[in-house]
């Protein structure tokens, strides 16, 4: 994406092809119904293949029938000659038949695509009312290596985990700890014998009473932080006290999808569709006697319906390498972010901060992180001592990149970091010196990492290209910038960063972003002070337009 693309209401302005693979609902909460509403609110475009078709209302399951064989694959393969998936929903199957030919199908489809679609299996057995949809010994084992993502509740993490053998029971089943426990250990067994992330659900175990939390494990994820990869996650919300659950896992599933869809990574893909659900388990309906639909409420916006997240150790248990925000808080900003100089050269930042710059970031790399070169260190040092001497001096808020520990020897206004160094530093000493602390992110789940320690700001990035760093991720853009900004910036202030400069400054601004750092637009141009000015006011043009003339005066 580059700097002119327009800033659509959707990700994508032509809708992405996603299919559900799914029994029909004729009650209109779940299955193929449930899937293909979640992908329309979602700006996705649904496709389904229907495996059974079912009588049943908000109270039962009267009758359930298997389409045949050859419909089976005749839906799959009318779909793939003309409407190719980016993502598939695999729901309800019904027969040990439909899971070699649709692992057939799938095998088919990675051998002849070019794009090799992303596969989520929700391996449905039993209806919320209690009828068995499938064989009780049902295999799918077929699918291994076929499918991307496995979202069981417990019933079926359970069931999977008995069947391949995997699993051994939980000892003390009343100690809520040493269930939670075993459905960590379960989720990693399962992923392992996948060869998949799995999400295992725990909307249905009731065992963990006020909390809904879900376990995450993941395998390798492209364009996220290697951190993140290879990770097992908890991730909780507020159990929401309602009957209006009727597909909810359904939902879930095919939201992931759409979100995968949309060019998000995983981690993204699960949290927002945990939201979504969450949200529409709030305002859900009732309309039939037994259990009510969720609602279909849009694109998450809402910092409330995001679930909380916990890295899970290797012994099952959760730590606090991913940190919460210290008790007494971090210093506020003084004055927003605005145009936000992120500079290398002490030389240009005292330039910068003459020009009249109130806010700037110093980032100075060690070139070795040996103590072998402790004259560089000694350099470092005293270059930021500097740097924050400088920024007392014209009276700015002077954030120190990543080298928080001098940050803190030195008294610094603040302090910037990035996932990995937040992971690793003492936000707490940092709090208790009254210092701003700024946090990276480059995605809703960093985002969210982010926001659950409480910085002063949150910096999105990167929107473009950029050849200051190497990054993990790709570029962000200009759409998901404004997805973003919508969720976090009632909140703290936001700063867009990566590949911004003069020629689309005005894209940014149109996102909604509070802030926007630069890079080389200063530290290139042949006068970094004057580069600084003049984004300094274009920005103001943009986004604190004077107010028009009054042309009503008395006299006019």
């Amino acid at each position: 994406m580059n700097s002119s693309t327009f800033v659509s209401e959707s990700i994508t302005q032509t809708p992405p092809i996603v299919w559900t693979i799914a029994g029909s609902d004729s009650g209109g909460g779940a299955g193929i119904q449930a899937d293909l509403l979640t992908m329309q609110d979602l700006s996705c475009h649904g496709c389904s293949v229907i495996t059974t078709v079912t009588a049943q209302n908000s109270v039962s399951v009267s009758l359930v029938e298997t389409v045949s064989e050859s419909m089976l694959l005749a839906q799959f393969s009318s779909l793939l000659a003309d409407l190719p998936p980016v993502a598939i929903k695999i729901g309800l199957l019904a027969s040990q038949a439909q899971v070699g030919i649709l692992a057939g199908c799938l095998a088919q489809m990675r051998a002849i695509q070019m794009m090799v679609p992303f596969v989520v299996l929700d391996p449905v057995m039993v209806a919320s009312s209690g009828a068995h949809f499938n064989p009780i010994n049902l295999d799918f084992s077929p699918l291994i290596g076929l499918i991307d993502l496995l979202t069981p509740n417990q019933h079926e993490l359970k069931r999977l985990c008995s069947q391949y053998a995997l699993a051994q029971d939980c000892a003390d089943v009343g100690n809520n700890g040493t269930q939670q426990q075993q459905m960590i250990r379960d989720a990693k067994l399962l992923s392992d014998t996948f060869k998949c992330h799995v999400l295992a659900k725990g909307g249905d175990a009731q065992w963990q009473q006020q909390q809904a939390i879900d376990v995450y494990v993941s395998k390798s994820v492209k364009g996220a932080s290697l951190a993140h990869s290879h990770a097992m996650f908890m991730l909780s919300s507020q159990r929401i006290a309602t009957t209006n659950n009727h597909g909810s896992g359904c939902t879930l599933s095919s939201a992931i999808a759409c979100f995968i869809a949309h060019d998000f990574v995983i981690h993204d893909a699960i949290v927002l569709a945990k939201a979504y659900v969450n949200k529409g388990l709030t305002l859900g309906v009732s309309l039939g006697q037994g259990p009510g639909v969720l609602a279909r409420t849009g694109w998450p916006d809402d910092l409330g319906m995001m679930p909380s997240i916990k890295l899970v150790s290797s012994d099952y248990r959760t730590q606090d390498r991913l940190k919460q925000a210290p008790l007494n808080g971090f210093k506020a900003l003084h004055q927003s972010l605005g145009v936000y100089p992120v500079l290398d050269d002490l030389g240009i930042l005292k330039n910068v901060l003459k020009s009249g710059c109130k806010t700037v970031q110093y980032r100075a790399k060690l070139v070795t992180n040996t103590d072998a070169d402790n004259r560089q260190r000694l350099t470092l040092e005293a270059n930021i001592i500097e740097a924050i001497k400088l920024g007392r001096e014209y009276h700015a808020q002077l954030f120190i990149n990543d080298h928080w520990q001098l940050a803190i020897k030195h008294g610094a206004f603040g302090v910037h970091l990035g996932q990995e160094d937040m992971a690793i530093a003492d936000l707490t000493a940092i709090a208790a010196t009254g210092m701003a602390l700024g946090l990276s992110s480059h995605s809703y789940f960093e985002a969210l990492l982010a926001h659950q320690c409480s910085p002063s700001y949150i910096a999105l990035g990167h929107i473009f290209a950029t050849t200051t760093k190497q990054m993990p991720s790709a570029p962000q853009g200009l759409s998901k910038l404004k997805r973003y900004a919508s969720l976090f910036a009632r909140h703290y202030p936001t700063v867009a960063i990566g590949g911004i400069d003069l020629s689309n400054l005005e894209y940014i601004a149109a996102t909604g972003v509070g802030d926007a750092a630069v890079v080389r637009a200063v530290t290139t141009a042949d006068d970094p002070a004057k580069a600084y000015r003049t984004l300094h006011h274009k920005w103001l043009q943009l986004t604190r337009p004077l107010p028009k003339a009054n042309l009503f005066q008395e006299g006019v």
